[in-house]
């Protein structure tokens, strides 16, 4: 199976480096090709949490399809049901950004209290080079209503250094700023995010 969320095939590889027991936690792991796979296939122990509950059961319907135990359950990265240094390895993957920035930041804080020390945590951000950055409800600071699936939805767009201070109490192990030109729906679209990988 190839996961088409390619920027974790890369946060697996520095998981894989480390020393660690091989448990890890997706923020925001609902969804038809859920990447809690990619790591299930690896031998990691897995665990996700996800807000909507039609995406944890078209995520669990995969897993019983490939066999995997993914253990995913109805939650909320603001605050995470989870005790202090839980997981070896924690990650949200395109799901942060759906929330205004002092929750971005609160989930942030939240997926670095049940990280282990020295443990990894990968996290993107969409980025005002993307194409709809300025479109919809205006909420300040780059963050905006827009619609997904006839759905109102927030995003928050950052500079690339913007999320920095976030992090600040962490030690970066890989940073990169894309910027994507691919065709959607029969139209080329420009998308931009910041990936993180850091280490508590």
């Amino acid at each position: 199976m190839i996961y088409k969320q390619t920027p974790l095939y890369r946060f697996l590889m520095f998981c894989n480096e480390t020393n660690l027991e091989r448990t890890i936690l997706d923020c925001g792991a609902g969804g038809e090709t859920p990447p809690l796979g990619l790591f299930a296939e690896h031998g990691y122990t897995t665990y996700g949490i996800e807000c909507d509950p039609v995406q944890i059961e078209i995520a669990n319907t995969y897993a019983r399809e490939k066999g995997y135990t993914l253990n995913i359950n109805q939650g909320d990265m603001r605050k995470l049901d989870f005790a202090d240094h839980s997981f070896s390895f924690v990650y949200s993957y395109n799901s942060i950004f759906h929330m205004r920035k002092k929750e971005v930041n609160q989930s942030i804080q939240e997926l670095k209290r049940v990280l282990k020390p020295g443990g990894l945590l990968f996290a993107n951000f969409l980025t005002v080079n993307d194409f709809r950055c300025g479109d919809g409800g205006d909420l300040g600071e780059n963050q905006y209503e827009q619609f997904d699936d006839d759905l109102p939805v927030i995003h928050s767009y950052y500079s690339s250094d913007e999320p920095d201070v976030m992090f600040s109490d962490m030690e970066l192990l890989y940073k990169e700023d894309r910027v994507l030109e691919r065709i959607y729906e029969g139209t080329q679209i420009r998308q931009g995010f910041v990936d993180y990988i850091m280490k508590k």
